[in-house]
């Protein structure tokens, strides 16, 4: 069952573009919204195989390929401007306009304020503000032409409690950019035929950087699939009415699309994502 869709809708015909997206969460949503259809351009810098991660730009558009959609590999850093162009013009020759952009690409390194080596600090903000920002205004001209273009970035609510604060407040200002950006791009568009969104995991999601840098096997056992995480995208970008300035937690969702969780696995329990209160201490998960 993992991976079903769970929207009555479809992405088929659609166009996404997507920063990151050789392995994780990111190549998880390019594959769910191939099944429906989509059609996936993926920028990404990881042209070779690394022995320490899985994945490449072009093992991705295979997986994409083979679950039913058309992909695209643009080997770039989203960091930069002229690859962000560039791959935006190769999507556009390829596929002929652009519906969806899909803020994935990230860096993590939860290193404290005095830790964290600048080049690291750098990095981050680079990728997740400065990369969040130069995809979404490529994009964002295709996006208005189909009157209904969509912005997802995977990032956090804007959790301002003072352990979340205090945590990494590096990583932290990194995240919550994304976010800011995003939310402040559905105010600036929301009567321009754009919305945008966030997505974040309310638990631990087994990927790579998890396994790496959060807690290794004891984390992977306590945390559940990318599939969690694509099924929410999927249903988010192929609702016919979707909702603009939200930040959305994938599991809540789900839940109230009727979507029996237990299908993601951490069936024995799981560890909430980093941002992420218990449901008793968080209320509501949207960000208006």
């Amino acid at each position: 069952m993992e991976g079903e869709a769970v929207s009555t809708s479809t992405l088929s015909g659609k166009t996404i573009i997507m920063s990151g997206g050789s392995r994780g969460i990111g190549l998880a949503i390019a594959v769910a919204a191939a099944r429906q259809g989509a059609n996936v351009a993926i920028l990404a810098k990881t042209d070779r195989a690394d022995p320490r991660l899985p994945g490449t730009v072009h093992t991705a558009v295979a997986a994409i390929q083979e679950a039913g959609g058309q992909g695209l590999a643009v080997v770039g850093d989203v960091r930069d401007e002229a690859d962000v162009d560039r791959a935006v013009a190769a999507t556009i020759s390829a596929f002929g306009g652009i519906d969806i952009c899909v803020n994935n690409a990230s860096a993590l390194n939860l290193d404290g304020t005095e830790d964290i080596a600048i080049k690291r600090f750098d990095l981050m903000q680079q990728i997740q503000v400065r990369g969040t920002f130069l995809l979404s205004r490529a994009a964002l001209p295709y996006l208005r032409k189909t009157g209904a273009g969509q912005i997802l970035s995977l990032s956090p609510p804007l959790n301002l409690k003072p352990h979340w604060l205090g945590a990494h407040p590096a990583y932290m200002v990194a995240k919550y950019g994304m976010t800011l950006m995003t939310l402040g791009i559905a105010a600036e568009y929301s009567q321009r035929g754009v919305t945008a969104n966030t997505l974040w995991p309310e638990s631990l999601i087994r990927t790579a950087a998890v396994e790496n840098l959060l807690g290794g096997e004891s984390s992977m056992r306590r945390a559940r699939s990318p599939e969690i995480m694509a099924d929410a995208a999927v249903a988010l970008l192929s609702s016919p009415m979707p909702p603009t300035g939200q930040s959305l937690i994938d599991a809540d969702l789900l839940r109230g699309a009727g979507v029996d969780l237990a299908r993601y696995g951490a069936l024995d329990g799981f560890d909430y994502d980093i941002f992420v209160d218990r449901p008793s201490s968080r209320g509501s998960t949207a960000t208006t």
